[in-house]
């Protein structure tokens, strides 16, 4: 009883925190300040100074911004436009035609871009208005984008498998590598979607584009060339075993600097709200990371996750009610956290947890992505929802529902991740892949 008159201080001073507008990291660590004063008779100030530069000095981290600076240099290229001009002649023979344009352009830019926003905004500015032009339904073109950018978080370079894995201590490298064929079968459930919805509803597919020989398709698809090379130097590199994945994100910003200087889109302007982008976005993450580390080893003092585990460990679940329960429990969290802070606050407590139950860390990494990108399309903080929003000016129940099919196809991915467990360990157990 005593662990969990424990849980219910610290989740009240976390959402007395939050409720009144303090940032999710600052909140962080005012729950671990709370808990080193009230339980443990460690100074708090040592016992978090200790914590945060640990996690801040960590190398591995080096690979957060670097990602996020790639994609912020490439929102500002031409690469959107090119991508659709290059992929529509390839998708109009598909059932459902263009709009499958969504789910590939968003599939390519996740491997460039390790953020779902930057995904959803980039591939979004691209196809919205192609896509009404040419007339397809308002709820299908909106619904596709909104699934189909949550695959940011999953196809490498992810932020979220970064912040897990420098979280749990596991290979940054071995992760990505164990994220690229679920994202690729989940990005082949949506294309699913799509082509069930154009048998189902014949009468709402737009006419056929006009037909292309297959050397015009071939002269358009030079426009992909570009993206295609970088995300074989950035994915390769690691594949191949030359580079970590912090290496990796550095050569990923000296490609994305190169592609946006031959498109003639790298300026001094464009140069520098890049790199102010980055550093914004990489700040904040940063400092949700440091109160989480504070966090956690509060919590460690408490003895709070051991005695949560043992309390789940005496409910005798097996892993599959384990994962279930989890599931629903990260939904939960994600309607009203982001990805990464859904990520960092629970592994203190979630880690033993998977540990006694012999889940597999690298499996479980990519579980965790799926059900955070279940949460980028969930009210009433689905933070997909609200770039959507600002994009099409449309009433957020609208957008919810169109997202529906894209959640009900990512619990589908839980139950096929956990039925063939090696879509994410095989490549990590097989490939040449180095400590991240």
């Amino acid at each position: 009883m005593e662990q969990f008159a424990l849980t219910g201080i610290f989740l009240f001073v976390l959402f007395l925190l939050l409720g009144t507008g303090v940032w999710v990291g600052l909140a962080l660590m005012g729950v671990a300040w709370v808990g080193v004063e009230l339980f443990t008779s460690r100074p708090a100030g040592d016992a978090m100074i200790t914590a945060i530069w640990t996690t801040s000095s960590s190398w591995t981290l080096t690979a957060l911004p670097m990602f996020i600076w790639m994609g912020e240099i490439l929102y500002r290229t031409r690469l959107s436009e090119d991508m659709f001009r290059g992929l529509a002649p390839w998708m109009a023979p598909l059932p459902g035609k263009l709009l499958h344009t969504n789910i590939v352009g968003c599939t390519i830019f996740a491997a460039v871009s390790g953020s779902s926003a930057a995904t959803l905004t980039t591939v979004g500015k691209m196809s919205i208005p192609e896509l009404r032009r040419r007339g397809y339904p308002e709820f299908m073109i909106i619904g596709t984008l909104a699934g189909a950018a949550t695959l940011g978080l999953m196809i490498p370079p992810s932020l979220t498998l970064i912040v897990y894995g420098v979280t749990i201590n596991e290979s940054i490298t071995k992760l990505f590598l164990a994220g690229v064929l679920p994202g690729l079968v989940l990005a082949s459930l949506f294309m699913g979607y799509v082509a069930v919805w154009s048998v189902v509803k014949r009468s709402q597919v737009p006419p056929p584009e006009p037909k292309m020989t297959i050397l015009d398709k071939i002269v358009e698809a030079r426009f992909l060339i570009p993206v295609l090379l970088l995300v074989s130097w950035v994915i390769g590199s690691m594949y191949m075993g030359w580079a970590t994945a912090t290496e990796a994100s550095a050569f990923g910003v000296i490609g994305a600097l190169v592609l946006a200087a031959l498109q003639g889109s790298l300026n001094r302007k464009t140069f520098f709200e890049s790199l102010l982008g980055a550093t914004r976005t990489s700040c904040m993450i940063a400092l949700i990371l440091a109160g989480a580390s504070f966090l956690t080893l509060s919590m460690g003092y408490t003895g709070l996750p051991r005695a949560l585990a043992g309390w789940i460990g005496s409910l005798e679940l097996s892993p599959w009610q384990l994962i279930m329960a989890l599931t629903v429990f990260y939904i939960i969290v994600g309607m009203f956290l982001d990805g990464i802070s859904s990520v960092v606050l629970t592994m203190a407590i979630v880690e033993p947890m998977i540990e006694q139950a012999g889940i597999d860390k690298i499996w479980f990494g990519i579980f965790i992505v799926v059900v955070v990108e279940m949460a980028q399309i969930t009210p009433p903080i689905g933070f997909n929802l609200f770039v959507l929003q600002g994009m099409t000016h449309h009433e957020m129940n609208y957008i919810a529902k169109t997202a529906l099919p894209m959640f009900l196809l990512m619990v589908l991915m839980v139950v096929i991740l956990y039925v063939f467990p090696d879509l994410a360990t095989f490549l990590p157990e097989t490939m040449r892949a180095q400590p991240g």
